[in-house]
């Protein structure tokens, strides 16, 4: 797979890719195409036209994104460009100042939060912890939306509870409290937590913080069973591309508040679109292992000698 994997324009106008794919196209600030494969079917979860700030600081503006039912999404991009900002909109964490999230057609802001709470789960990318709880009873709070009045704890919250702490390695701490543990322990209690709220649709900002190799690619496994076997629909900001473009079925990047391209990462990861977004000179290739994009970054030698000003010799 490399970067001129976009090899022509169809008669009606889309980008044709080498597979024999077809994409819709939008025009970037440098007069080639972005690829945009966007849905016309309406998803569950979306942003129309949102504009998203902190306080008089505008992150985004008039930016509409579809998240595809049953997709595993990833939201990529350079640091600052709105990918955990967008990830707490579509949360309801953050409100726009225009324009709308919708959750299942309605409007997310006007939703009972024990209704959003049972249908949309949030690891954020700073979680604290009280003073003084165990592993265990921080899972447990994960059940908190499905209690009520008339349903009090059960054994099938149990169950859910300890499947949980098993599936991300963490049952061996149950009583241990959560302060004493390492960062990367703490993150796989609160990946375990968001398993247990046990929603269709889960949302991860930088999930593999914190995390070596070996765990990082274990919580990508786990996210990836979640959607394969359990058909929840997930949507993930990863700083690191070759991550995001192995496991991702849709990729959105981000640069400066607006989406760039989305789509595959078989249609969008191109050379192009890595130096565009990130700023990167690169080679794309085939991953050995699962044949998904794979981004080499060039020498330092010759990013240096690209970069050296005209009337420079280049050594």
């Amino acid at each position: 797979m490399n970067a001129d994997r976009t090899t022509g324009t169809a008669d009606d106008g889309t980008a044709r890719t080498s597979a024999g794919k077809k994409s819709k196209t939008s025009t970037g600030s440098d007069g080639g195409p972005r690829t945009n494969t966007r849905r016309s079917t309406v998803n569950r979860l979306s942003a129309e036209n949102v504009t998203l700030a902190y306080d008089q600081r505008v992150i985004a503006e008039q930016l509409s994104v579809e998240i595809p039912d049953n997709s595993f999404t990833v939201i990529v991009g350079p640091n600052a460009c709105g990918k955990s900002t967008l990830l707490r909109a579509l949360s309801r964490m953050l409100k726009p100042n225009q324009g709308r999230v919708l959750l299942d057609g309605q409007v997310i802001q006007s939703m009972p939060a024990k209704k959003v709470a049972r249908t949309l789960g949030l690891l954020p990318q700073s979680s604290i912890a009280p003073d003084g709880i165990t592993v265990g009873d921080l899972v447990g709070r994960g059940r908190y939306p499905h209690q009520g009045l008339l349903r009090q704890w059960s054994t099938e919250d149990e169950r859910i509870v300890r499947e949980s702490m098993t599936s991300t390695g963490v049952a061996e701490l149950a009583d241990r409290y959560v302060d004493e543990l390492s960062g990367g322990q703490r993150q796989r209690v609160w990946i375990a937590m968001a398993l247990a709220q046990q929603t269709p649709l889960l949302l991860l900002d930088e999930p593999t913080t914190f995390l070596d190799i070996q765990h990082q690619i274990d919580v990508l496994d786990l996210c990836a069973e979640l959607h394969e076997e359990q058909g929840r629909t997930l949507v993930a900001v990863l700083h690191d591309l070759n991550h995001a473009a192995r496991y991702a079925t849709h990729l959105i990047a981000l640069r400066e508040g607006s989406v760039i391209a989305e789509g595959t990462p078989a249609d969008i990861v191109t050379a192009e679109l890595v130096e565009e977004v990130f700023g990167l000179r690169c080679q794309v290739i085939d991953d050995p292992e699962t044949g998904t994009p794979l981004v080499v970054p060039a020498a330092r030698k010759a990013r240096t000698t690209a970069a050296a000003p005209v009337g420079v010799a280049k050594s």
